[in-house]
């Protein structure tokens, strides 16, 4: 392991079991799944809920009926949490911490006027969502105003296909504004840590059944980092496809395996994705 990779795994091992026991003993099991308007507890923003340190957003969708994904709530909240709290400690940069100094996270539609308080958005297997008109016109405007938008965790060429025509509503044009390949020497991957590598990262439940990183075999078996520039050159929309950085962050606690191998090179990642989005 070269020394900044090993730096990194003692690091966020070290503070991780610290932290294990405390959010397990708060928040007991993964993060549950629900429907557009949520079947489960939801911290929803006003006009008092930003402070101007960093706060981390999740898009609700609704799912499409011929999508593939199991709606927006997979990982959440420990992977908004405890992506907010490596952030926090990995870095310089100012977390907003609640009065229990538990990290504030939270969950809005796309045409929510709160979603222009966020420099960055997060959702999670777009392979299934659904945009109407609206909705994709606000994340449009909310991108080209500077908004950062993170789309992860789809497998496969369908679940890529569905989310081509959701981000078509939003950019129509595709001359304007193609989907590239983002080059493992685009800034964005060493704005902290210096990232030679896209990692597969797969869900914690297909590494402990099968110790493999691919979900839907042949049909995914390469990770892609994908983006969208605006007309500077600005990523504004970053698709992480046959990857899951979600679980890598919400199950960094339930296996020592799966935490050296996956959420390790995972926050590498998502911090140097953070830190781009609120600095460009």
């Amino acid at each position: 392991m070269k020394p900044g990779k090993l730096f990194l795994a003692l690091t966020i091992a070290a503070l991780a079991a610290d932290a294990a026991l405390l959010y397990a003993q708060r928040f007991g099991g993964r993060g549950r799944r629900g429907g557009y308007d949520g079947a489960y507890y939801i911290r929803q923003a006003d006009q008092n809920s930003f402070t101007g340190d960093f706060t981390f957003c999740r898009l609700a969708f609704r799912d499409a009926y011929d999508g593939d994904g199991n709606g927006w709530g997979v990982d959440y909240p420990r992977a908004d949490q405890n992506l907010s709290i490596r952030l926090s400690e990995l870095t310089k940069a100012r977390v907003d911490f609640d009065k229990n100094d538990d990290p504030n996270f939270y969950v809005m539609r796309a045409t929510d006027d709160a979603l222009f308080q966020c420099p960055f958005v997060m959702m999670t297997e777009p392979g299934g969502a659904f945009l109407d008109d609206n909705e994709a016109k606000a994340l449009r405007a909310y991108m080209l105003k500077g908004g950062f938008l993170w789309a992860d965790d789809f497998w496969g060429e369908y679940a890529w296909q569905h989310w081509v025509r959701e981000v078509r509503k939003i950019f129509p044009n595709e001359h304007d504004y193609p989907i590239i390949d983002v080059p493992m020497n685009h800034a964005m991957f060493h704005t902290l840590f210096d990232v030679k590598e896209f990692p597969q990262i797969p869900g914690i439940g297909i590494w402990a059944g099968w110790h493999q990183t691919s979900e839907r075999g042949a049909d995914s078996a390469t990770p892609h980092a994908r983006a969208i520039l605006d007309a500077k050159g600005r990523v504004m929309l970053f698709m992480s496809h046959n990857t899951d950085f979600g679980d890598g962050y919400e199950r960094e606690g339930d296996d020592p395996s799966y935490f050296y191998n996956f959420s390790v090179p995972g926050y590498a990642i998502g911090i140097d994705v953070l830190l781009y989005a609120m600095t460009h």
